[in-house]
């Protein structure tokens, strides 16, 4: 019903009351933002693990902070999984949520912000004194119509921070992105900009970046691959700005903890590597697989010949319905760089999984991908196919709490936690 509502109801007439629902939750809850420090992070790819960042490096300067994102829900050392499969949900939830936070003493909030949240005016309301913007790729074009709405949905974020009342305001946007230059030009009182130029040299492998920043301090920071070094430059960049001390920023980064479902590795004690990743669009795909391709020759056993790393690939594509345009391109960046690949489902919806996959399978030319539709059996048959020294990489889902079915079904799911059982009837439960 909700659904069919959705369709037949005029786009006008569903703005203005998405619209009216975010001004009245900010009435309801008293306008929460305007007592605490409110940063919001937007982009394509790098949003979560950015604002794990940030929300560090806050705490480790001492401060209360309520962190809202696609992976969780957390205030002070509170903390719970975002199980809504939204990034930013509706009806009133984060006037909600940042009033909770006010009342437990937070003095800054950081939110996970999207063009779907952006579009519905769930920023409404919301008073921003800082907005980082990480990069700009296809994705959700089916919503938006193009990619000019995507990006001005995006945009809306920038504007939204220009009416905000806050005092000193502050945008920081990548200057490697074309997008970088529309959102700095956002009429605030702070603006900056980060690029890779400003971590030069820098090296990255499968479990760490090391860099050195603008005054010369070597940072060693343990999360995996370029993509990551860009999101710790964004982190770094706007709480350098505001003034928090280097030491600080650097002690947070070198001691982070392993982001949940983003590059985050499985060990139970198995002889080879398993990585779980939300990676869903080509270009996070390809930085995923580009950073455990790099290390390919293993050391021999005794006597024995060299051995080349085998990558083995599990993954499916954005849910049944959207950005269908990425299928065979996804397809083809995992035959480029994957030795075995596996394709599963991952979120159908209402589509048929054997369309999905067949359109994946149309990137392939000169390897065979093998179908699996039920994802754990994929995984089951990943892990069953690695070595010593392989490495399993299984994208696509993150943290998400479901498999969405036919019909708004709901499977309770979560790549970590079957992973790690696939493995202990392996015989690894370390």
């Amino acid at each position: 019903m909700k659904r069919l509502l959705k369709k037949i109801t005029p786009a006008p007439v569903l703005g203005a009351y998405h619209y009216g629902a975010a001004l009245l939750g900010a009435v309801l809850y008293r306008f929460p933002s305007n007592k605490l420090f409110v940063i919001g992070i937007t982009g394509t790819k790098g949003k979560s693990t950015t604002s794990e960042l940030v929300a560090a490096i806050l705490k480790e300067a001492g401060y209360t902070v309520a962190l809202a994102s696609t992976i969780r829900f957390a205030i002070g050392h509170e903390s719970e999984p975002n199980l809504f499969k939204m990034t930013m949900p509706g009806r009133m939830y984060l006037q909600q949520f940042l009033r909770k936070a006010v009342d437990k003493d937070a003095t800054h909030a950081v939110i996970e912000m999207t063009s779907e949240g952006a579009k519905q005016y769930r920023h409404k309301g919301i008073a921003l004194d800082a907005l980082i913007f990480t990069n700009l790729q296809p994705e959700h074009l089916e919503s938006h119509g193009s990619m000019e709405a995507y990006a001005a949905a995006k945009l809306s974020l920038a504007k939204g921070l220009e009416e905000s009342p806050k005092r000193p305001r502050y945008i920081v946007a990548n200057a490697d992105d074309k997008y970088g230059k529309d959102f700095l030009a956002a009429k605030v009182e702070v603006r900056a900009l980060f690029s890779l130029k400003d971590a030069e040299p820098y090296s990255t492998d499968e479990k760490a970046v090391r860099f050195v920043w603008r005054r010369g301090e070597l940072f060693t920071v343990p999360l995996p691959g370029l993509f990551n070094l860009q999101n710790i430059l964004a982190a770094l960049t706007l709480t350098d700005a505001m003034g928090i001390p280097q030491a600080t920023i650097k002690k947070a980064l070198e001691t982070i903890a392993p982001v949940a479902g983003r590059a985050e590795r499985v060990e139970k004690g198995q002889p080879f590597t398993v990585i779980i990743d939300y990676a869903h669009t080509p270009d996070s795909l390809r930085a995923l697989y580009e950073t455990y391709s790099q290390r390919t020759v293993l050391k021999p056993a005794k006597d024995g010949p060299l051995k080349t790393r085998k990558i083995i690939g599990v993954l499916g594509s954005t849910g049944g319905g959207r950005d269908t345009w990425k299928r065979p391109s996804m397809g083809a960046i995992a035959e480029e760089y994957c030795d075995v690949v596996i394709l599963t489902n991952e979120d159908p919806y209402d589509e048929d999984p054997k369309k999905i996959i067949d359109e994946i399978a149309k990137g392939f030319t000169k390897q065979k991908p093998h179908v699996i539709y039920d994802r754990r059996k994929a995984i089951r048959e990943a892990l069953r196919e690695a070595q010593s020294g392989d490495a399993v990489l299984i994208t696509g889902k993150g943290t998400d709490p479901y498999i969405m079915g036919a019909l708004g079904a709901k499977e309770p799911w979560s790549d970590k936690r079957v992973t790690e059982e696939e493995l202990k009837k392996l015989g690894y439960n370390k």
